[in-house]
């Protein structure tokens, strides 16, 4: 498997993943209004170019077909700037690694730009890859905190018995 950027030639295959991760997800997707499930999609052309240029986000390539796509982006807080992870979309018939190793590229990328915050939403799906990353839960938010801030960063660290607060 190959965690890499993403570029034009791929928009398509990354549009088709979202729209059928959607559908598996809600099997009433195509039955919603046209506008609802324009927003649920994370893959519209400019969301697309946006991302692209962001150095914060991967596919993951097993070489077939893309398995899954992490979008992020570099915010500026005021005081600091962090990586705010938008969404993760996996294939479902893709193994657990594949978000795991998105998020470990993503982590990556940040620490390698001087970032030492990434932001991931608590969700059930992405607490074991960032646990992983040994992230602290902060209201609904997993924070991974890279470099010498991780063994005081506030929040309560990730374990296994940790479970994604109800949304």
């Amino acid at each position: 498997m190959e965690f890499r950027f993403f570029g034009e030639p791929d928009y398509a295959a990354l549009q088709a993943l979202d729209g059928l991760v959607q559908r598996a997800q809600e099997p009433g997707f195509e039955a919603l209004p046209e506008r609802e499930r324009e927003g649920r999609l994370s893959t519209s052309p400019a969301s697309l170019k946006f991302y692209e240029r962001s150095e914060h986000s991967f596919v993951a390539d097993a070489g077939a077909g893309l398995q899954g796509f992490i979008l992020a982006q570099s915010v500026w807080q005021g005081d600091r700037p962090i990586v705010l992870v938008r969404t993760v979309v996996v294939h479902p018939d893709a193994p657990e690694s594949v978000r795991q190793g998105l998020l470990h590229a993503t982590v990556k990328s940040a620490y390698d730009t001087a970032v030492y915050e990434v932001h991931v939403p608590a969700s059930e799906q992405l607490l074991p890859a960032a646990q992983q990353e040994e992230a602290h839960l902060q209201g609904q938010y997993a924070v991974i905190h890279l470099g010498t801030r991780a063994g005081s960063a506030p929040g309560v660290k990730l374990s296994k018995s940790v479970r994604a607060p109800d949304a």
